[in-house]
């Protein structure tokens, strides 16, 4: 269903506000000038063994101004919607830049912001992808279905306490540069969350199960039928918490595995969407989580994984958290090769990322998460490409030996130059002579990033490629929060090392 942007959000003075800024940093030199209104309503709702826990609705209203000044950026943010007020901020922005250059100066350093040339894009309007705005079902409506999934699974025989979730996001954005371009956005997300928990009251022993459904660029008809099956994810978690509960501890060794689009969306956001990102590989990001052994050097000649590994940067998925029509910085959403044949040929950057490596044109990654922060860098949906003919998941697991199948996320570990990794799930499977011979417990996976990819021997077909995801990646110094999704098939990997979690945190 195609919508419209929010004619609440329309019938702010929207070019009113841009037209008083963009001229105000034109006047006192600004050689680059961008202005971003942004309306951004989040709303989640809590609840314990079927009672509300707790819930919040805030809306962020601002806007900002952002300028090359001299070679510098400056950046400055406001709420006073009046066009005086859009002024003085410009103004500041460029008082910012000036005061900047001093201090560059002053480090010794001669490097310029210069940007990556972009085609205008004037009056264009983009809206994500969704049938029902969740903003529009009322919240007793909300309450009511999640409090109906929480009853479902306590009156089910071994869970002692179910907790459930719901986050819904509409984010508003208007964007106007020098040069001519004018954007108005509108995105909405979901995050619908269960997990159901068992106790032994003998032992004293607990483990909970969560719901595999990703978070979504969708609307409230994906926690009603479009999208996922609730209702069969809900009816079969008791009896698999069941026996994760019974199930027997892991012998640590080396075995094959087969990874679920559940779990490897998560291996794929951490060793490959953000050591993909220029501005790590180039060290512009080190303070917060690290740089990346990716680095530009090795374009074209490192073998990231083995060769039916294809990864590809995309702004444009269908229902992808970080799908958008333009960028913060008016640029026209893409899709790249990352990594193509096992190798490394792509990064995500933004128009600065752009110009300071040699390249024509930025891919669209710069992004902020509210009015008052500037925009960086961050992550595109970064998807690993299905094989066109590629095998089922049963088909996978049918190959296979002696070796683990992996479900969900759970906890993850990697280093600061996101290489040496750890990661863990919601529930693993022993495979014995490709069957499924029963759930294992206290399973982790470790392995280097080209280590791990380089043993990948086949992928799924598109039949088992699921869009998963994040509303939480962090990045930046204030930091910042975006929402990116990852798309992946089921995966055959030989000959990775697996520890028992019990044991290593007994050492």
């Amino acid at each position: 269903m195609a919508h419209e942007v929010d004619q609440s959000f329309l019938a702010l003075p929207l070019r009113a506000l841009a037209d008083a800024a963009l001229a105000r940093a034109r006047a006192l030199g600004a050689e680059h000038a961008d202005f971003r209104l942004e309306r951004v309503r989040s709303a989640s709702w809590r609840l314990r063994d079927a009672r509300p826990s707790g819930s919040a609705d805030t809306t962020e209203l601002g806007y900002a101004v952002r300028v090359v000044h001299g070679g510098t950026w400056g950046f400055a943010s406001g709420v006073d919607l009046t066009m005086d007020a859009a002024a003085r901020v410009a103004s500041q922005a460029v008082a910012m830049a000036k005061l900047s250059a001093k201090v560059i100066a002053a480090a010794g350093s001669d490097e310029r912001v210069e940007l990556a040339d972009e085609p205008v894009h004037a009056e264009r309007t983009w809206v994500s992808a969704y049938d029902i705005n969740p903003f529009d079902v009322p919240d007793a409506d909300k309450t009511a279905l999640l409090t109906d999934w929480s009853e479902r699974l306590l009156q089910a025989e071994g869970v002692a306490h179910v907790d459930v979730s719901l986050m819904t996001v509409q984010e508003n954005k208007f964007y106007a540069d020098s040069a001519g371009t004018t954007t108005t956005q509108q995105r909405v997300r979901v995050y619908p969350q269960l997990t159901a928990v068992a106790v032994d009251e003998g032992t004293g022993v607990f483990d909970s199960m969560r719901t595999l459904a990703p978070p979504a660029g969708r609307g409230w008809e994906y926690l009603t039928g479009t999208g996922w099956d609730w209702d069969a994810e809900l009816a079969e978690i008791p009896g698999l918490l069941a026996e994760k509960m019974r199930a027997p501890s892991v012998q640590a060794g080396a075995y094959d595995l087969v990874v679920d689009p559940s779990n490897l969306w998560l291996t794929i956001h951490e060793s490959i969407g953000h050591a993909t990102e220029l501005d790590r590989a180039l060290g512009y990001e080190a303070a917060y989580a690290g740089t990346s052994f990716a680095t530009p050097d090795l374009l074209g000649t490192l073998k990231y994984g083995s060769e039916i590994m294809n990864v590809t940067g995309d702004r444009t998925a269908e229902h992808g958290l970080a799908t958008v029509g333009y960028d913060d910085e008016g640029v026209a959403a893409q899709s790249w090769d990352l990594v193509r044949d096992g190798v490394l040929v792509g990064y995500q950057l933004d128009r600065r990322m752009a110009r300071l490596t040699g390249r024509d044109r930025s891919n669209g990654c710069a992004f902020a998460d509210s009015p008052d922060h500037v925009p960086v860098q961050r992550m595109a949906n970064v998807s690993l490409q299905p094989a066109p003919d590629g095998p089922s998941t049963e088909e996978l697991i049918s190959g296979v030996e002696r070796g683990i199948y992996v479900v969900g996320d759970r906890s993850w570990s990697i280093d600061m130059q996101r290489y040496n990794f750890q990661f863990t799930g919601q529930r693993f499977y022993r495979i014995e002579n490709g069957r499924l011979a029963g759930q294992l417990r206290d399973v982790a996976y470790q392995a280097t990033t080209t280590d791990f990819w380089g043993s990948m021997k086949a992928v799924g077909g598109p039949q088992t490629y699921v869009l998963g995801g994040a509303f939480n990646c962090g990045k930046a110094q204030p930091g910042q929060i975006a929402a990116v999704s990852h798309g992946c098939p089921s995966a055959l990997f030989e000959g990775v090392n697996i520890l028992n979690t019990t044991q290593e945190a007994g050492r």
